[in-house]
Formats: C-alpha cells, structure tokens, sequence
C-alpha cells in the first residue's frame, strides 16, 4: 500500500497536484461562471400586495406563553422580563433518537434547543438533528388540522363549514371502526410510557389491535439474539467509557447506531491525552463511517465479509466458527482478539448487523472477553430500538390480503415509504376501510391514508420518554400549539386522538390540556411509586417537570418491568451471512437526514456529509484507486475549467433495477464496493408536494434485501456503469480554500524538495535529511522565488499536527520546535505583537477558545448549532455550487496517513478573531475592527461589501451576502433560490419566527463571520454585574460549545487563570493554525491523536 505519512490532504485533486490543479489554487475561491438568475415578473399591484402581507392570526396566537390559567396581571411577574429568554426542560425524541433538551424561548416563541445537563445519559450533549428540530416548529408544509384525503390530496372542508373540525372528523373515523375491527397501529419504536398506555385504553375498546413497530434502519437481529441470549429483546446499557478496546463491526455508534450523542459522550473521556492510558478503537467496514474515520485502525471488508470478521473474532476467542475471509485480513482479526483477549473485562465488541447469528456470535465474543457486567451491563435497558422486521412484512401481507380493517399510522412513521414492503403496503392501503396518518407534515403514507389527524410538533406536546429502564423524561410544550387559533380545527396529540377514539374515562375531554391530565395520571400511578425523594406528587412533578429528567429505581419500578440484571446464556444459531463474489453496495443511514425523517428540513439538507463533504443529496461513493473497466474523470478533476463544479453520473444496478446516481470519489472505501446513503428520494415532502426535501437525491429503501426475515444494508452483485452523463451543479464543500498540496508523479510517487541544492526528487529521503528535503508542494514555489525567510513562503504550515499515543513525546516536541520556528518568523517584524498584547489585553476580559482535535468526531452538533443561534442563512444546492455557503463555521475534513485506507481529522474552522487580523488594515471603512477584548467585529451598517476582508483572511471564514435574505430587497431574483412551496425559503412570516432576536439578520452586500456568539457574552456579563459578582467561565457558554457532545470545543476568559480555557492553553500539544503568518488567532488546537495497534499498520 502507498504510504504517505507525513501530509494532510483533502481530496485526489489535492493529493496528486495536476498542473491543472495548482494553477486553479491561483484562484483559491474557485467560482464557476455565475449563471444569471431568471428574473421573476410581477405588477406593480403584486409587489404592493405581497408587501402588505403580515403575521397571520396563527401566528400571532401562538406566541402566548404557556400557562395553565391565562388571567390577565396587573403586576407583572418578575419572571417575565421582556428580552430575556426562559428556558424548558423537555425531550427531543423522532423514533429511535432521544435527547433531553432545555428549550430556549423569547416572548413566547422557541428559537433555540440546548442539551440539558442534568441528563444521566446524554449529559447536556446534542446532534445536528436535535439542533434542527426548532426549524421544523416553524415549517410552512405542516398540516393545520384534519383532514380528508381525496386522490392523494389532504382536502378539508373547515373554509366551508364551522363545525366541520375534529368533532367530525373522529366521528367518521370511529363510524367506520366497529369495536371488533382488526386494527392495526404502525409506528417506529414508541419508547413513551404514557403513550404506550394509550395504545393500551385504545385496545381496551378494539380488542382486536395490534401495535406494529420498525425501524427503518432496523435492529431487530440484535433485540432477537438478546431476547434468546438474555430474555429480554432490547439493547443492553454500553459503556464505552470503560472500554480500553473497542472493536465495531459495520457499526457507526458515533454517528447513526441506537444513542450516538451518549456514547459520544462516552467514547471521548476515553480518548484523552492527558492520561496514562487511551482506548483503542478498531472499526471493520467496506465504506468510511462517520465512527470509521474517528477508528485508530480500520480493517477494510466487503460488507458480505463482516459476518465472516465476525466469525473470525469468535474462533480466535471462544473457538469454534470459520471464516472465508482472505488470510491477510483473517491474520489482522486475529491480532483484534488478542488485544481483546490482553484486555479482559475492559473491551467492548458491538455490531451493525442484522443477522442473528453474527449478533448471537457478538454476545459469546462479549461474554469470553469478560465485557458483562462492566462494558455492558444489563440492569437497565435501552428502548431505543424496538422495531420487528417481521412484524412489519406480516403487517404488510395482511393488509395486501384484507385481513386488516383499520391502519392507524404514528408521527414519523412513513410505511409507504421507508422500508422495502413500502410498494405492497402502498397497494394494500386502499382495502381497509378506515386509514388515518397522524402525521404532522405531508409524507408518502399521509396521501394513501383516507384521514390525516396531525400530531403536535414536540415543542408544543405534553409527553413522557423512557429510552433506558428507569431513566424518565418529560416533554412539556413551550409554546401554545401554533394553529390552536383555527379554532376546534388545528392539531391534536396523538395519544389524545387514540384515547378519544376508544372513549376513555381516563381522558377528561372538558379539561384544559386533557393529556396533560392523562400523562399526570399515569405517572403517578406508576414512575411515582418508583421513587423515595418525594412523598407529594405534586412535588415529585412539579420537580420533574423542572428538571426534566428523573432517575426510578428499576427494581422497583412496575412500569419499567426492572427485575434485576440479566445473564447471559445464549449459544449461536444458524448461519453468518456468506461472502459475496462480485461488486457490493452498502446502505447507510446519514447523521443529517438520517432515514428520510428530516428531510425537509433545510438545516440538515445544507449540512455537509463529514466524510464526502457534499450536501442536497446522496452519492454513490466510489473507491478512490477503483476504475473498473470505467473512466470517472470529473469528480478527480474539479478544478480543471472544463468539470469545474461537475461531477459524473453513473447507473447503479442493484437486483436487475437500475438508477442513475451522481458518484463521488472516496478514500478508505475497499476496492469493488460502493456507498449509499439512505434517507433520500422523498417524493412527498409539502402541502403541495414539492418542498424542500422533494426528490433530492434517490430512494434505495426498494433496493434492500431481506433474508431470514431480517433486511439487510447491502446488496452484492451489484454494478455500476461508466459516466453516462454529468451533474453540472454538484453541490460539494470539500476543496473551498485549500490551505496546501502535495504533488506527485505520473507513477504515483511522492515530489520532494531539498532546500540545499534546489532539487526535486521522487525518491523518499532517509529520516535524518527529512529537515532539509520537504514534500514539494505549490508553497515551496513560492520559496524558491522568495527565499526560505519571507513570510509568504511557508513550508510545511501548521494546520493539522497529529501523532501517536505512544509517541507522544514526540510529537509535542515537534510541535514546539515548529512553534519556535514560527516565532523565529513573527519576530522579524516593526510591529512586536509581545510588547503590545501586554498593555492592551492584561485588564478586563481576553476572550479565546480551544478546539481539541482527538476529541472531535466531525459530528456537525456545533454547525447547525451556529446557524440556529445567529440566523445563518441556507442558500441551497445551487448557491452551494457557487461557493456562496453562508455557514459561520465549517469542519474541514482532512486525510493523513495511508492513501489506500487513511485515517482522518475533523477540524472547526470559525473566525480565528486574530489579535494582528490582516481583515481589518484592508477594509476601507472600518466595518471589521478588534475590540480590546480579543474580538474581531463587523459593523454591518458600514460594510459596503468591498470583499477585501475576505480575500485578506488566510483561514477563509468570511461569507459575503450575496442574496437578500431580510425580506427588504425589492427583486424578488435577489432572494434565496432554496423554495419552500411557492414562497422562498424564510421569507415567509412562520418561518421567520425561528430568528434570534438577538442577532440581526445580515442584509444584502454585507460581510459576516463567526462572532464568538457577542450576545452571550454581553448576556453573561449583564449576569453577573446584576449579581455583584465577578465573571465565571460558565456563565458565558457559545452555541457551539454547548452543543457538542464530546467537549471538544471549550471557551472563556484566558485572563482568569483559574478558568477552563486558560488551563487548556498551557496543552503542549496545542498550536495555532497557520502561526507563521503572524495573525495571532484567538483559537488554540490541540494536536490529534491516535493510539493504533502496530500489527494492523502493516
């Protein structure tokens, strides 16, 4: 395998150089021709009733805050302060992903989500997904009451008559649901208690229910072989914060598997460098995983292959089994199992699979390396997945065969669409006589039902969650439903829609909030008993309510059925899957739009795949060194002029159907395998059915195989043709402001530079000349012309520094020995930064922030926390190609170490805020200026859009407004090109509601970047001079701190000695980005770091 150890790369283009490539560095933004934009027309009568539009009455109605009585005060409550946000405690939960969460709220209205801290399991951190799911409040597709589906089209007649709302709308329902009807409820894994109670009143009426749960990412293998291992068919509790070794086997936890925000949280303490000891983590796939990535070895297989590496695992620890794998990679197995077996009772095994065999195999293997009862235990549970692959393909036989009267579909759950029985359970809808979505935006099941009875949004629900044994959550509403004003019409808690249905006494119709009631109820007949703190309920709730979270003994706890830990006696059962012959695809779930769910939400649309850094869409990721017989040109070529901005499509077969699909290169993927993310290809995703996620990408859910009753996210025999044709808009973040290369030869080998004589050789130097002789890159021109002492020409400039564990020593002395060089260079200046930086910074605050790179995981929680916190604007696909992202903060993804199968590095990229910014000496009127607490600040009412600054800042973090994203242009063409039905995107008045007050939203023409999140800091310190008291770290937190799960990212004061952040500085193993150039940023990384096991280096 070639090696390339010492260099960081982005992409091919950047590794291999083409002439073509370094001549487009000279142009580092990279723009293609911008296309003129079609001008809409419209009359002067148009424009001025547009302009005239404002707030709807909904709107205005759902800014109440919510209380139980609304009486009018003479005295204002001292609680409500205009300006100043409250905060909920209240859960994020959409199927299997859970998070408790603080909501953030301002006059009414939420418009920011928090981890909630006093969480056992998540700890306070978050995702992408739960950062986004405040947009989708506010989306403009969401069904404003029930309706009637006529010919695929939500009809309701609530315009024509008073009285026609739910009264008659659950009358027609219950008229054509005797009580012996057979029905059946469908839905993703229902992890709520009082929910599940529902399900249980409704059957007490139709006795003949069935509660249908799937997953469509499913892990059903895993509950079944738990369920004949243990007796219990759930997920038992892991600890990767006591594992010492992890294996993964096709299982991206980081990113997609059953809790990834907690075992983020969990994976990272065992992941410092301060320690004596840091875990070892090995991850088996085909494709690079979001979990991959962050692995310390990776042991490439075809995805048919993984059951045979676990098959191999479980000889070489509890004997037995064989594996067909290759004797290369059997040997690599084997080295796995020693470093397991060297390591009893601290190594952790988990698997992706869903054939019950290999999981059966994964139990023994836990079992033998003593992993029960300290990296697993089984005394509190995980409901996180409860989904049945057979039940569902049962479901969907009865339904085709008339055995099924009445489908009752849950929030989020999309049956006719998300899982390969969709096209029979499309075709069965039509034969039973009642179908009703409670779904709360338009999807594919919605429009094949004859009802759609929509659910709340989560911010406007009463609720409970139980996603481990014992572990309760609230969800409680922080705004009034925002169509309750639609009077009797408007949306309906689901669990209230089934308990009015059954006619339950337990629902008191005529209260105020009756499932609020109900949930009250059902705790106290249950969760409250559990617990000995409380001899009130109403205390016990009240305090839960406040908190959020409440820990239940398990033992004692009825509702939970806890009786203790489970042991294991389990033995293995039929076959592991057998290896494949030819070409194999892989389907995976994405930490953005996970399984089609979110796809209309445009956060999450315009989040950058970490590993592919492409966005709107799936692609057929391909190996880097593969050809196949094909020639795949564009995607390796993006800066010549002739693919700029392009990409090739290609026709992916998969079971005799064919698709077209735009394909990526991609390192670290196995030669004769391909990568395909799932989620995409919605056809229904607005009221008119061409929202925002509408057709983005391709639905591969039809492509899934199914064996032993269980699905499987692979498909070998499958092909793929050469380039039939080209995506002209291929929407890709990955070479924006590319920051050095490394050139190659025809052959392939390596260009090195020997600074002593000016020659370039293709020929590795011995270690002991590697001083003198540097990888040849477009900087070293720069040197030869210049001379080694100018500034601007940098060798070898430090933006990513990583190491070994065990060599650790090592690598901090390199990174002080290129720090000294770098001084060496600062120094040589008129303008002694030291003698100033003194007299300036030494009183008040010295605001800075510290990344550590082994701790982040790429994970994109702090990204789309950005955009929620400071409006940042979504520009869309076509903008994305133009290289117009607005995103404050972008995660750069660099490769390192083998080109065949490398490992890589996520690195936060904001505004460095350099205290010698060279964006603020070139702007012509003062618009971006310093502070004399260390922030670079834009004035936006005096930047005239010059763009200086931006072609000024080496780190390439500034975005320039390009559309007019406040409304106030008067050309429509200015606006944004992303569509929400017929109005653009944030345009519309719901929509906007999401915006932080606290931030202005940019206009048109004017510069903007990260700005340390000013508004909390001027919040913190207004704090704490209300209190007398002298500023903490804690009290000044920015968005993207606070979201992420791992605590990589850490802010404060580095003036107050005692704080976080001035302890993190003094790291060894921390440097500056881009030192030499002598801007002195305000942002400190720490070195990334790796702890692999040599015999797998090889």
């Amino acid at each position: 395998m070639s090696k390339n150890n010492k260099k960081v790369w982005l992409g091919t283009d950047q590794l291999e150089s083409s002439p073509e490539y370094i001549k487009a560095t000279d142009n580092e933004i990279g723009m293609p021709e911008a296309a003129e934009s079609p001008r809409l027309e419209s009359s002067r009568r148009d424009f001025l009733k547009y302009l005239g539009f404002g707030m709807t009455a909904a709107t205005i109605a759902s800014c109440d805050i919510p209380v139980r009585k609304a009486i009018p005060y003479v005295s204002k409550p001292d609680s409500i302060v205009p300006g100043v946000a409250t905060y909920y405690a209240s859960t994020f939960v959409q199927g299997g992903d859970y998070v408790p969460v603080l909501v953030k709220t301002r006059e009414g209205r939420p418009i920011k989500v928090e981890g909630n801290s006093m969480s056992p399991i998540t700890g306070g951190g978050t995702s992408a997904r739960v950062q986004a799911s405040v947009l989708g409040l506010y989306d403009t597709s969401r069904f404003d009451g029930p309706y009637r589906v006529v010919d695929g089209k939500a009809v309701s007649k609530k315009n024509h008559a008073e009285n026609d709302g739910w009264d008659v709308i659950d009358a027609e329902i219950t008229a054509k649901m005797p009580a012996n009807s057979r029905v059946s409820i469908v839905s993703h894994t229902v992890m709520s208690p009082s929910l599940l109670a529902a399900v249980e009143e409704f059957k007490g009426r139709f006795t003949n229910t069935t509660l249908v749960q799937y997953d469509p990412v499913s892990s059903a293998a895993l509950l079944d072989a738990n369920e004949a291992d243990f007796g219990k068919r759930a997920v038992p509790s892991y600890h990767f914060d006591k594992a010492e070794v992890i294996v993964a086997i096709g299982c991206d936890f980081l990113g997609t598997w059953v809790s990834p925000v907690q075992f983020a949280r969990d994976y990272s303490k065992m992941r410092k460098t301060s320690g004596k000891k840091m875990s070892r983590h090995i991850q088996v796939e085909s494709a690079m995983s979001l979990t991959g990535s962050n692995a310390d070895n990776r042991i490439l297989v075809k995805p048919s292959e993984q059951g045979q590496a676990i098959a191999a695992l479980y000889g070489a620890i509890v004997g037995g089994g064989n594996s067909t794998l290759p004797a290369a990679t059997k040997a690599k197995i084997e080295a796995v199992a020693t470093e397991l077996k060297r390591n009893r009772g601290r190594g952790l095994v988990v698997s992706g699979s869903n054939n019950l065999a290999e999981q059966q195999m994964v139990n023994a293997i836990n079992n033998a390396i003593g992993a029960y009862g300290s990296t697993i235990t089984t005394d509190r549970w995980s409901m996180q997945r409860k989904g049945s692959d057979k039940a569902i393909a049962k479901f969907a036989k009865d339904l085709t065969a008339g055995a099924v009267d009445a489908v009752i579909v849950l929030d989020g759950a999309n049956p006719c669409w998300d899982n390969p029985w969709a096209a029979q359970i499309t075709e069965g809808m039509s034969k039973a006589k009642v179908s009703v979505s409670m779904s709360g935006v338009p999807n594919e099941t919605a429009l094949q039902c004859a009802y759609v009875a929509p659910n709340h949004h989560y911010l406007e629900s009463w609720g409970d969650v139980e996603a481990v044994e014992g572990e309760l959550s609230l969800i409680q509403p922080t705004i009034t439903p925002i169509f309750a004003s639609v009077g009797r019409h408007g949306t309906r808690q689901e669990g209230e829609s089934l308990l009015t249905w059954a006619k339950s006494a337990k629902l008191k119709a005529d209260a105020e909030q009756p499932y609020m009631d109900f949930v009250a109820g059902n705790w106290e007949a249950t969760a409250f008993g559990a617990q000995s703190g409380f001899t009130s309920f109403r205390a016990f709730w009240d305090s839960s309510l406040q908190d959020g979270v409440v820990t239940l003994d398990v033992n004692t706890a009825a509702a939970t059925g806890g009786a203790g830990a489970a042991t294991y006696n389990g033995s293995v059962s039929g076959q592991v899957t057998p290896a494949g012959t030819g070409q194999e695809v892989s389907f995976f779930e994405t930490v953005n739009i996970g399984n089609g769910v979110y796809a209309n939400n445009p956060w999450l649309q315009e989040v950058p795949d970490p590993v592919t850094r492409t966005v709107w869409g799936n692609y057929l990721t391909i190996p880097v060194s593969w050809e196949g017989g094909n020639s795949y040109t564009a995607y390796q070529d993006l800066n010549n002029e002739e693919y700029k901005g392009k990409a090739d499509i290609v026709t992916l077969t998969v079971n005799g159907t064919p698709q077209e699909v735009t394909a990526v290169r991609q390192f670290g993927q196995l030669p004769e395998t391909f990568g395909l993310a799932l989620g995409y290809g919605r056809k229904v995703t607005g009221v008119s059915g061409r929202a925002i996620g509408h057709d983005v990408g391709i639905n591969v859910y039809p492509w899934l195989p199914v064996k032993d009753g269980y699905v499987q996210y692979f498909a070998d025999q499958a092909t793929v043709s050469g380039a039939t044709d080209v995506e002209n808009e291929f929407a890709c973040v990955q070479y924006h402001h590319t920051m050095g290369l490394t050139t190659k030869d025809e052959s392939g080998k390596m260009a090195w530079y020997d600074r002593r004589n000016g020659e370039i050789t293709y020929e590795e130097p011995a270690e002991e000349d590697k001083q003198y002789i540097k990888p040849y890159n477009v900087d070293e021109k720069t040197v030869m012309e210049l001379g080694e002492g100018m500034q601007g020409g940098l060798v070898d400039r430090s933006i990513i520094f990583q190491g070994t564990f065990n060599e650790l020593g090592e690598l901090k002395d390199h990174i002080s020995h290129k720090r000294e060089h770098a001084q060496h260079l600062n120094d040589q200046t008129l303008y002694p930064y030291d003698e100033y930086k003194e007299e300036v910074y030494s009183q008040g605050h010295w605001w800075a922030m510290h990344v550590d790179l082994t701790a982040c995981i790429g994970c994109a929680a702090c990204e789309v926390a950005c955009v929620a916190e400071n409006n940042v604007p979504i520009v869309g696909k076509y903008e994305v190609w133009r290289h117009h992202e607005m995103k404050w903060m972008r995660i750069d993804r660099y490769f390192y170490g083998d080109i065949e199968n490398p490992r890589a590095v996520y690195q936060p990229m904001m505004c460095q805020h350099c205290d010698n910014a060279p964006c603020e000496n070139v702007c012509p009127v003062n618009a971006s200026q310093h502070s004399d607490e260390g922030l670079n600040q834009m004035i936006y009412n005096r930047c005239i859009g010059t763009r200086y600054c931006a072609n000024n800042c080496p780190y390439k973090v500034r975005r320039f407004n390009w559309l007019d994203f406040t409304t106030g242009d008067l050309f429509s063409s200015n606006e944004p090109s992303v569509q929400d039905e017929e109005m653009a995107f944030g345009a519309d008045n719901l929509t906007r509601m999401v915006l932080n007050p606290d931030v202005t939203v940019r206009s048109r023409g004017v510069i903007e970047k990260c700005s340390f999140c000013a508004q909390r800091l001027q919040e913190g310190k207004l704090a704490a001079k209300i209190e007398k008291r002298p500023l903490r770290d804690s009290d000044v937190r920015t968005a993207c701190q606070t979201a992420c799960p791992t605590g990589a990212i850490t802010f404060g004061d580095r003036n107050n000695k005692q704080g976080d952040v001035a302890g993190k500085l003094t790291n060894p193993l921390n440097y500056l980005a881009l030192e030499e150039v002598n801007t002195q940023p305000g942002v400190f990384y720490a070195a990334r770091v790796h702890n692999p096991i040599e015999e797998l280096e090889a």
